[in-house]
């Protein structure tokens, strides 16, 4: 059965890597199949969020929300992660010795393969569709292979399913080795019950004094697999048959290239009391088909049957579920995990700021200080930094000490928080000096700390303890901070270091700890030296919290700039990050400078599609993770005839292929602008007049106006005539030879259908991959691939035979 379901119970989503895989496949219905949707209906269309449609076998009430006595329970809920994979178990060709890549055994049915299995010892059986073997005190177990295989430029892999307990043993031992003709001399994988440690062996006499250990783990070594390449033996491990990383390697033993081997899983201990290793899809080739989240688990019944048949959605969905975003210093304070977060931006009429950490920290209050009455404090009246498009707090006292500001004791909890050290930022704006932006003192006054304006509008830090005052001036800091202009203040109490407008300014900066002060004080100290201006977006962290995410030096672009001038793929790599995300896999290297989307006020996922529209890039989810990936432009660029995922003959091609010639694509008259720059007009005049106008307006974030015409001319030179295509391939692919060519077939993917009949334009097209619709079924798999013109994506090149034909293939590259 071409198909692995697995679900992540109690996993965490935004931690994919440390979820625990469950399988589900027998569970599955295999008749009605599983059904998977994901990319665009064609290159014009923004890519949707990527659905699997399967139904459940729930006769025992596991797949039931809230059922206690489910294997699952709690954890059957919505949002759990849900993977699905094609898995191929090769099949022999040709005679022996064979390949060990055609070694394959899924295990199912009741009856061990005697053709693979020469020697079934120690109570080896197969059950539950999986190799098992006893790890009994009593005799050791296994299944065995005939002499009849070969590593050479080859490989062995399997899912280790379950392993062993200690149980009291002295010595407990299991794995999977290939042997050679001298007894004891061998290549494995190998588990100690007793340590819990996993092994990659090459032994001679039954030991091998530089094995590579490591703590097994039930995540990262799902799957094992030895393969030789070249003269290299290399070790390997998955935690999804897909995705591999190398844990060994070693000079190839002689003994590979000259000798046929033997294959065997094998277990054994010294006393305590006995239980079984298992194995899985020995040698199955896996390819991810779906990565996402059940929506649901409706349940149905008929008669006393139950079943529940789940949609799930990949990473598009809680992407387009997230909040409009802050501006960008926001988001990037929020990515920063802070301890509070004020961006001092509520309505004018508020009388307290509010923290956004999410930490539970106290509102701070507006107090008076002074006659009642005197002096205002506006929170979000004033414009903030240059690109945040956010109104922040206007301080406008009568005099230093008539006039308002905020406080409040952030409490026992803020306090349990912090670290030993604190990191402090905030923008300031003013032109009286000698003012407090901000104070920090215990509640019992012993130790008092306040960040302010010297006399001539320096920065400084002044501490206060046992009534003495010290005031610490930055070594390099004579800048006049009171000049009307916005500044963004950070200091990192860890490495002593202070930005001051995103340059460093003291990276030997020494102030006394404030990590035990909790009584905070915003525009003022105690009814004193209040500041006369305008302070947003302030905020506190632990010393390892600035670590993560874009740090707080980049800060000041942020709000001045909104980091204008960064490429595309650097500003996708940031939005990810604002959506928390730990990645976005990039692909391609052509990416321009991208214009700001400093304010807020738009989704996450709007914005990387301005971004994706700008760069007429391709954004989607990814199948084989709870991830994005990104694709410049030039992915599609001129595709190399040898690179083609696969080509396929039309006689195989299952019923409802067509050719397309319409106007659904054409665009010949783009107007297009971008932020502040021209709006600008392409025309393709021999479009225009042969098939009328075919208008569209393009608002996209570039940078300069020659590279909006760049963009503009893109879009007039690929679709003015849009030309014949194939926009539908449908392929029964678990009957081609291609089988795993066809499956790795992706977004921007290539291929070509040969042997198309005579009335087509030419006997082969070339098609490139916009998405799919599959359905896998036992013995099964339907794949409708949603297509496009690949020659549309063709680039000039000089001198290129076939690339630069006059007036054919010279459009020029963007």
């Amino acid at each position: 059965m071409p198909l692995l379901v697995e679900m992540g119970w109690g996993g965490l989503i935004l931690s994919p890597t440390t979820i625990t895989w469950t399988d589900i496949t027998d569970c599955t219905d295999v008749v009605s199949g599983v059904t998977v949707t994901r990319g665009a209906s064609d290159e014009l269309s923004e890519t949707q969020p990527g659905t699997a449609t399967l139904t459940l076998n729930n006769e025992d009430g596991r797949f039931t929300p809230g059922n206690s006595s489910s294997p699952y329970y709690p954890f059957v809920r919505r949002n759990a992660p849900i993977r699905i994979s094609a898995v191929v178990i090769p099949q022999r060709t040709g005679s022996a010795p064979w390949p060990l890549a055609q070694l394959g055994d899924n295990f199912d049915g009741s009856r061990v393969d005697s053709t693979l299995w020469a020697n079934l010892y120690g109570g080896a059986v197969q059950a539950n569709g999986r190799a098992r073997v006893p790890v009994s005190p009593t005799a050791g177990a296994g299944f065995q292979s005939g002499r009849d295989w070969k590593l050479t430029g080859s490989k062995v892999t399997a899912r280790l399913v379950t392993v062993p307990g200690a149980n009291g043993s002295s010595a407990s031992i299991a794995g999977l080795y290939l042997h050679s003709t001298t007894n004891g001399t061998r290549l494995g994988w190998r588990y100690n019950a007793v340590t819990g440690v996993l092994y990659a062996d090459n032994q001679v006499g039954f030991s091998d004094g530089a094995a590579v250990s490591m703590p097994y783990s039930p995540i990262d070594h799902r799957w094992l697999r030895i393969r030789e390449s070249a003269g290299t033996t290399y070790f390997e491990t998955s935690g999804d048959g897909f995705g591999w990383t190398v844990r060994r390697t070693l000079a190839t033993p002689a003994w590979v290239g000259t000798q046929s081997l033997v294959v065997e899983m094998t277990a054994s201990r010294t006393g305590g009391t006995g239980d079984f290793i298992e194995w899985d899809l020995l040698g199955a080739a896996v390819r991810p088909r779906f990565w996402g989240t059940v929506n649901e688990w409706p349940i149905e019944w008929e008669g006393l049957y139950s079943k529940v048949q789940i949609t799930a959605t990949d990473l598009f969905k809680r992407l387009n579920k997230l909040p409009n975003l802050r501006s960008m210093v926001g988001e990037e304070i929020i990515v920063g995990g802070p301890l509070v977060y004020y961006p001092l931006t509520e309505d004018s009429a508020a009388t307290s700021a509010g923290d956004l950490s999410g930490t539970s920290a106290p509102a701070l209050p507006t107090v008076q200080a002074g006659a009642a009455g005197s002096g205002t404090l506006a929170l979000g009246s004033t414009e903030g930094p240059a690109e945040t498009g956010e109104q922040v707090a206007l301080f406008t006292p009568v005099s230093a000490t008539a006039g308002k500001y905020l406080t409040a004791d952030l409490g026992p909890q803020y306090q349990n928080l912090v670290g030993d050290y604190l990191a402090i930022e905030a923008w300031i704006q003013t032109t009286t000096a000698n003012r407090v932006i901000l104070g920090f003192h215990r509640p019992d006054l012993s130790y008092q700390l306040l960040m302010s304006l010297g006399s001539g509008g320096g920065l400084q830090f002044e501490m206060i303890s046992d009534g003495f005052t010290t005031v610490i001036t930055p070594s390099g800091s004579p800048l006049n901070l009171a000049d009307g202009a916005w500044h963004h203040v950070a200091y990192d109490e860890r490495s002593h270091t202070l930005r001051i407008d995103g340059t460093v300014v003291d990276s030997s900066l020494y102030v006394v700890s404030v990590h035990d002060m909790r009584v905070l004080h915003v525009g003022g100290y105690r009814g004193t030296r209040l500041w006369s201006g305008a302070i947003g977006h302030f905020a506190l962290f632990t010393a390892n919290s600035v670590s993560f995410g874009p740090s707080h030096a980049t800060r000041y672009d942020a709000g001045m700039n909104g980091h204008a001038g960064e490429t595309a793929d650097t500003r996708m790599l940031r939005l990810a990050y604002y959506a928390g995300l730990s990645a976005i896999t990039v692909w391609g290297s052509t990416h321009d400078p991208i214009a700001s989307q400093g304010p807020g006020g738009s989704s996450v996922m709007a914005r990387m599609r301005e971004v994706e529209t700008t760069e007429s890039a391709r954004l989607y989810a990814e199948r084989d993770w709870y991830g994005l990936a990104y694709q410049s432009r030039d992915v599609r660029y001129n595709p190399n005839p040898d690179a083609e995922t696969f080509t396929i003959d039309y006689a195989d091609l299952e019923p409802g292929i067509g050719l397309a010639d319409d106007d659904q694509k054409m665009v010949n008259i783009v107007d297009a602008t971008r932020p502040n720059g021209a709006t600008q007009r392409v025309t393709a005049s021999q479009s225009v007049l042969a098939f009328g106008e075919y208008p569209q307006d393009l608002n996209i974030l570039k940078t300069s106006d020659n590279s909006v015409l760049d963009a503009a001319y893109w879009l007039v030179s690929r679709f003015a005539d849009p030309g014949v295509e194939l926009r539908r391939v449908p392929i029964e692919a678990h009957t081609m030879p291609n089988y795993l060519d066809i499956l790795d077939a992706d977004i921007s993917s290539y291929f070509t259908v040969y042997g198309l009949p005579p009335q087509a334009p030419a006997a082969e097209m070339r098609v490139t991959v916009e998405g799919y619709t599959e359905t896998i079924k036992h013995n099964s798999h339907v794949i409708e691939f949603t297509t496009s013109n690949t020659g549309r994506d063709t680039v000039w090149i000089l001198g290129d035979p076939d690339y630069s034909q006059l007036d054919q293939t010279t459009r020029l590259a963007y």
